[in-house]
């Protein structure tokens, strides 16, 4: 059967700042979590003002904090970024205070720009090693030998859960050599989902950590009492895409009646062909939606967007999708 999960873009609005939109992804976990949602995952961003996630662990912390049984995880740590042996001790260290109910997934995307990657101190190149960054970062975790002279304390033995994220066949093979799971970037970069997944699949050699192939695929869905006032909804997602697209940096904003009146015919296209892995309408609508992409892809689990502005009504979209899964797996 398929499981449901979320990732939790932590998004600030014109109407919040940092703080709120941090308690209102804790919040969301703990209805995600009575909803039955498998996991509710944050991602490594910087130096983007609409969202709050950038000290990724620590924000981690603060969700699991909030809740009790949903695993709460990263979707994922940039691991270009840091020092495997850096990442080892955070993750140890949330394994330690939430035992059982952390994920750490990796990307080797630096999650910014060319300038703040710099204010990083990371060179671009790094992204080369990420494959024997994931090894280390598996070994650190991992029990140590008698003869160890450096310990990633508390990570030592925690064996944290590893996570290979991707939008592209790089991810897909790593993932597939390596025997970890797998999770495609379809919520924003559909392209390569289907040959992916097929080839993760093919190549798959089991590890220590994981016997068989697990997939999950990243796919929109906002859910509302009607069609319309979903795709109303749809409108603040959209207008983030055309913004990316534009350079326009900022906040999240309101939905609107008429996206029409607000992106270029350029910018609805090519946001657009990213947001095509989307599913936004009345439970039926999103039940329809979410049962044609698990056929077609096969995925283990799906990790759900839902980019709604306004908390209440995302927290209503949260409850309407999993209405939708219960209609799937009564």
């Amino acid at each position: 059967m398929t499981a449901f999960s979320i990732l939790e873009l932590v998004r600030v609005t014109e109407a919040t700042d940092a703080g709120a939109a941090l308690n209102n992804a804790r919040d969301l976990a703990i209805h995600a979590e009575r909803l039955g949602f498998k996991r509710i995952w944050v991602a490594e961003h910087h130096n983007m003002e609409g969202i709050a996630s950038a000290a990724t662990s620590i924000v981690i912390a603060h969700i699991a904090g909030g809740t009790s049984t949903i695993r709460v995880g990263a979707g994922g740590i940039m691991l270009p970024n840091h020092a495997p042996y850096v990442i080892a001790e955070q993750f140890g260290t949330l394994e330690r205070l939430y035992p059982g109910r952390i994920d750490l997934g990796l990307g080797r995307a630096p999650g910014t720009d060319q300038i703040t990657l710099r204010a990083l101190r990371r060179s671009p190149a790094a992204a080369d090693n990420f494959p024997q960054d994931v090894l280390e970062l598996q070994a650190w975790l991992g029990p140590a030998s008698a003869d160890q002279r450096i310990r990633a304390v508390p990570a030592t033995g925690t064996q944290v859960p590893l996570w290979i994220l991707g939008s592209s066949m790089f991810g897909a093979s790593l993932a597939a050599e390596l025997g970890l799971p797998y999770a495609f970037a379809s919520h924003f970069a559909p392209d390569m989902l289907l040959p992916a997944l097929q080839l993760y699949r093919e190549r798959f050699k089991p590890s220590e950590q994981l016997a068989e192939p697990y997939a999950v695929a990243g796919i929109n869905a906002i859910a509302a009492d009607t069609d319309a006032e979903a795709r109303r909804l749809f409108t603040t997602q959209q207008m983030s895409f055309a913004d990316l697209f534009a350079g326009r940096r900022g906040l999240s904003k309101p939905p609107i009646d008429d996206i029409e009146t607000y992106w270029t015919a350029q910018e609805k296209a090519q946001a657009m062909q990213m947001l095509h892995r989307s599913v936004v309408g009345s439970v039926e609508t999103v039940r329809a939606g979410l049962q044609a992409f698990i056929a077609e892809t096969g995925a283990d689990e799906l990790m759900i967007v839902s980019d709604v502005y306004e908390h209440q009504a995302r927290v209503r979209s949260l409850e309407l999708i999993a209405q939708a899964v219960k209609q799937q797996h009564p």
